[in-house]
């Protein structure tokens, strides 16, 4: 019985702690990430940002979570309430759920099943239905087409990022997430620059249509404040408003960690086995990102007019230092090193879809449907019999 007690032990303890922690860090990591893109678009626009809410604006994500929680909850007289209550949870739950099929690290993960990158195709699609839901169930113009218009944005784009996903497939024979990772490892070579640079193609072809997909600019269409007011959830307030949010930043991060594990090595570090680069890249460059971030906090302190707001940013700076010391302890180090080159790599996706916030105007509707049916999708299956092709060489 011991014995028993110990395997369902090993088994379950795991999977279900890295779901309580996504569970409930979740909304917290992505609520900063959306302080993130609010800095930066700040920054694009030559102005502060939010500034006003603790030191540096740095506690404006829970200022904000404790106002959708307090407002009112509005369900409009017409509405199907039934439906239009649970809406939301359908594209939350769609989008936390891709998360246990992502692996963190070697031995980091929820779950390894030989269909996990099909599971993930599958339950980003299932996500749209959330908006569908929401937009039908409203009763109202406004949130109608902008739940139209995402279905039609839906079925566009994701032919093209099926054909993306399906020549990493085709590279690594698998589609197990984290067998591609060591198929990766084994061929010391990323698949973005396998079978002579022609998976670059199929790389590009998959990032647009992801940022696509996930309803971010310049293919923001169906929450076209010109056009829709607020699009699919105008008439969504309080909390259920939050969990829209947090379901399209939670969508993001999850297409943005299968492009890192399919093209991008995972958690794999870069040039593993390069004999000409002898600096040792996973000690170094954690020590020095933190160390740089530490330092950059105490000189923000300095120029603080109140003291608690730089007893708050020398704490935090305190707090990386320890964090870049961390990776000079020898037991601790396999771990970190998969986690900092697993989430540094997926740091570069965000900032690149914020980027593209800041650059790129929206497009129209006649422009998203043309380069969806005619481009994307035709360069995707290029991608693919390229691939096929030289994948025999």
């Amino acid at each position: 019985m011991n014995s028993l007690g110990a395997v369902i032990q090993s088994a379950w303890i795991k999977p279900v702690m890295l779901s309580v922690i996504i569970v409930l860090l979740g909304p917290l990591v992505i609520g900063y990430i959306s302080l993130l893109e609010r800095k930066v678009l700040a920054d694009f626009q030559v102005r502060y940002g939010p500034m006003r809410v603790g030191p540096r604006g740095l506690l404006q994500p829970l200022a904000d979570g404790l106002k959708f929680i307090l407002k009112e909850d509005i369900v409009p007289d017409n509405a199907e309430k039934q439906l239009f209550l649970i809406a939301p949870i359908f594209s939350v739950f769609a989008a936390l759920l891709g998360f246990t099929m992502l692996p963190f690290g070697e031995h980091l993960f929820v779950a390894d099943v030989n269909i996990g990158l099909l599971i993930i195709a599958s339950v980003s699609a299932l996500g749209i239905l959330g908006i569908i839901v929401g937009g039908w169930a409203s009763n109202s113009h406004y949130p109608l087409l902008g739940a139209l218009r995402s279905a039609a944005q839906l079925v566009s784009y994701e032919v093209a990022l099926g054909l993306g996903l399906l020549a990493g497939a085709m590279v690594s024979g698998t589609l197990s997430l984290r067998s591609i990772v060591e198929a990766q490892r084994e061929r010391q070579l990323w698949f973005l620059f396998s079978n002579y640079g022609a998976m670059a193609l199929s790389f590009a072809v998959y990032f647009i249509a992801s940022v696509a997909e996930t309803n971010r600019s310049p293919f923001d269409l169906p929450e076209a404040e010109s056009e829709l007011v607020a699009g699919y959830h105008t008439e969504f307030s309080g909390f259920r408003f939050a969990l829209y949010m947090l379901a399209e930043w939670a969508n993001i991060l999850v297409v943005s960690s299968v492009a890192v594990t399919l093209f991008l090595g995972g958690w794999l570090r870069p040039f593993p086995n390069l004999p000409w680069l002898a600096i040792p890249l996973d000690i170094v460059f954690p020590l020095a990102l933190f160390a740089g971030i530490a330092v950059y906090c105490v000189k923000l302190s300095r120029g603080s007019y109140f003291r608690y707001e730089s007893a708050i940013l020398i704490g935090l700076g305190a707090l990386f230092a320890v964090a870049g010391l961390a990776f000079l302890v020898p037991p601790l180090r396999p771990s970190l090193d998969a986690l900092f080159w697993f989430f540094f790599k997926l740091s570069v996706f965000v900032y690149v879809v914020i980027w593209l916030r800041a650059t790129l105007p929206r497009v129209r509707y006649d422009q998203l449907m043309n380069f969806g049916w005619k481009w994307l999708i035709p360069l995707g299956l290029v991608g693919v019999a390229l691939n096929a092709v030289l994948g025999m060489l």
